[in-house]
């Protein structure tokens, strides 16, 4: 311990104040939280991601299937009052024949309309499903509710091709209406609770 004045020993107060003068001239550099680095923590809320409720799933699907629709529609009214015209014209003019004939509804007219709904229904759905599928991994219904679809593996969003694949897989079924018989297939399905489009692509829906 330094001598003070006259060969005596200083205070303590006085030793405290030249112990803390004496780094005057260093920069004070604050103290922080450690912070968890960003890209760490995005990739272990992906890794800790779990299988969402099929309640959520069908209330995301709703939405989208509302969208699919309306969209759909400005093509389907038309074309179906089209359709119903026609076959309306082959009635009328079976019954002029004064004979039995047989008026087939699906025929090369009705068909054509058929096929450009059913195309406008695809392609849409590309866009509409696929496309933010593979970039978000999430639908307009799917934020809405927050859900994402993730793939199984790497538990990131899928790939274009796959997620184009659950598209398919959900749509064409669903127009031959064993598509509900896939839905309700996650109901049962452990652990990742998949549909068949889901089983499909690889992919499970998280919440």
């Amino acid at each position: 311990m330094a001598p003070g004045p006259g060969g005596g020993q200083h205070s303590w107060a006085q030793q405290v104040h030249q112990l803390a003068g004496a780094g005057d001239d260093q920069p004070v550099v604050p103290w922080k939280p450690p912070v968890d680095d960003v890209f760490q923590a995005a990739a272990r809320r992906q890794s800790e991601a779990r299988p969402a409720g099929l309640g959520r799933r069908l209330g995301a699907r709703l939405v989208d299937t509302l969208v699919l629709a309306a969209v759909t529609g400005v093509a389907a009214v038309p074309l179906g009052l089209k359709a119903v015209e026609h076959v309306n014209d082959k009635i009328d003019a079976a019954k002029l024949t004064g004979e039995t004939v047989t008026v087939w509804l699906l025929d090369g007219t009705t068909s054509v309309y058929l096929g450009v709904v059913l195309a406008v229904l695809v392609l849409f759905g590309v866009v509409y499903e696929a496309l933010p599928t593979a970039k978000w991994g999430r639908t307009l219904g799917k934020k809405l509710f927050g859900l994402e679809v993730r793939d199984i593996e790497g538990h990131q969003p899928p790939s274009f091709g796959h997620a184009l694949r659950r598209w398919l897989v959900y749509s064409v079924p669903g127009l031959l209406a064993i598509g509900l018989v896939g839905i309700l297939w996650g109901l049962f399905d452990r652990p990742w609770r998949q549909c068949w489009h889901d089983k499909a692509a690889h992919t499970f829906v998280a919440g």
